[in-house]
């Protein structure tokens, strides 16, 4: 242990005595660390804010679309078949059990109105109550709304703070009533802050509303010619009056017979929906939640084994998985940019290390002839050379947590310490200081007394 302090101090001196020319020399080892050190925590910032952006969308989220509609061989593209119903939700809910929830999905669109203000959100969304919970959504203010409230297609809805601000501004919207394409929305909860998704859309500019109150009363759509499902809807007006009552159409025809209708099979009229939203029960429950809802969806639509569905169904931890991919894998290419640096600051520590040697020669052949042996020549300048490259290292960590710092202070990009990336970085550059200062070392134990006393 004395021996080694000895040296190490001897090593010290010699590095001092050439102070520039060592700062110069361990550059490079400082660049490359503080590379290291700066894109591993910006990487791990970027993972992490997207993680956090994914989970805003809910977490293990799928979702049903319809598949194409094909007409004479013509394919109509995608989502354009009518294949999917409340009931489907519903079912999928009761069967599937690796489902935790679901909700259906009816698009729209149309300006809102609040007294002389107006605003057309960039999501308005009938669904059910279910929504908030699948998307893991709070209500802020409020409450949100219920099932009865679906099943009675009332007139509710629940608000983003984009359309709550844009429309109220610091009045509170919590039982005020706005208008969509004349039908009177009672506002029952405002939605917590959510921002931006993965997608720089804001997530806070929608309107929620019960599924059927968008259906019948603000899309003004009744059934839809299908041929599953028995669905009983009334027609309704665009300002949610029904427009017809059972029992008030007068009867022109006799009724066909029960042998007739088996012999003249007709469409039965059915509410479908834009798209169905599933929540699986845990992340690693995905795989058996598509697989479950594909088998019982190709059942209830009567889909024999040589047809194709008619739904897509769509896991939204992909996008996470991709973008996350993404960000490690610019991660790996800067930090491979960074080892290139390392490398050059490692043959730079070599080339020193073999000038240093030969400006020494004397030291070292009056070191040899009073007793110094091969080994502690080489002990010596095996040691200049790692005091070196950990010095450049812990100057490297320095700068790059300065460095990461600063990114995130004036380009407001995330970042996230990373304590192992520190760690590591100390010790690769110290083993650099090790393999690169190998040879230097060994040559300079291997020089004969004799000749090293007289070179010049």
């Amino acid at each position: 242990m004395h021996t080694l302090y000895l040296t190490m101090i001897t090593a010290l001196r010699a590095l001092r005595r050439n102070g520039f020319r060592s700062a110069l020399t361990c550059l490079g080892i400082v660049i490359a660390v503080a590379a290291v050190v700066a894109m591993v925590e910006i990487g791990n910032g970027s993972t992490k804010e997207i993680q956090k952006t994914i989970s805003s969308i809910g977490a293990a989220v799928l979702m049903v679309f319809p598949n194409a509609a094909n007409n004479s061989g013509i394919s109509q593209g995608a989502g354009t078949a009518v294949s999917l119903t409340p009931e489907d939700c519903d079912i999928i809910l009761k069967e599937c059990p690796a489902v935790r929830n679901t909700a259906p999905i009816v698009r729209g669109r149309g300006q809102v109105i609040y007294n002389n203000q107006n605003w057309a959100p960039n999501n308005i969304v009938g669904s059910s109550a279910a929504y908030c919970d699948i998307h893991d959504w709070a209500v802020a203010q409020g409450t949100n709304f219920t099932d009865d409230d679906t099943a009675n297609s009332n007139q509710v809805c629940l608000i983003g703070d984009t359309v709550a601000e844009n429309l109220f501004g610091d009045e509170s919207p919590v039982g005020r009533e706005l208008r969509l394409k004349n039908v009177v929305l009672k506002v029952v909860g405002v939605l917590a802050h959510k921002g931006a998704n993965v997608f720089g859309s804001d997530q806070d500019d929608v309107l929620i509303t019960p599924w059927t109150t968008m259906k019948y009363r603000i899309n003004g759509s009744g059934g839809t010619s299908g041929g599953q499902g028995n669905v009983a809807t009334a027609a309704t007006s665009t300002t949610g009056r029904l427009t017809s009552f059972p029992g008030t159409t007068p009867q022109i025809y006799p009724a066909a017979s029960a042998t007739a209708a088996q012999d003249t099979p007709v469409n039965v009229r059915f509410s479908n929906v834009d798209w169905l939203l599933i929540s699986a029960r845990s992340l690693a429950e995905i795989p058996d939640a598509i697989s479950q809802m594909n088998k019982l969806l190709r059942e209830r639509h009567h889909l024999t084994d040589d047809q194709d569905e008619d739904f897509v169904i769509r896991d939204l931890t992909e996008i996470g998985n991709i973008m996350t991919s993404t960000s490690r894998l610019m991660t790996q290419l800067l930090m491979l940019v960074a080892a290139i640096s390392l490398l050059v600051g490692g043959v730079g520590i070599m080339n020193i290390m073999m000038v240093s040697v030969t400006e020494r020669t004397r030291e070292i052949g009056l070191r040899m002839a009073v007793g110094a042996k091969g080994r502690d020549i080489m002990l010596q300048f095996m040691t200049e050379a790692v005091v070196l490259c950990f010095i450049g290292g812990v100057a490297g960590l320095a700068i790059g947590r300065l460095s990461s710092m600063l990114v995130s202070a004036l380009m407001h990009w995330p970042v996230q310490a990373s304590p192992g990336a520190a760690i590591t970085a100390l010790g690769v550059s110290a083993a650099v200081g090790m393999i690169f200062g190998f040879y230097p070392a060994w040559k300079a134990s291997r020089l004969n007394p004799i000749e090293a006393l007289r070179y010049e």
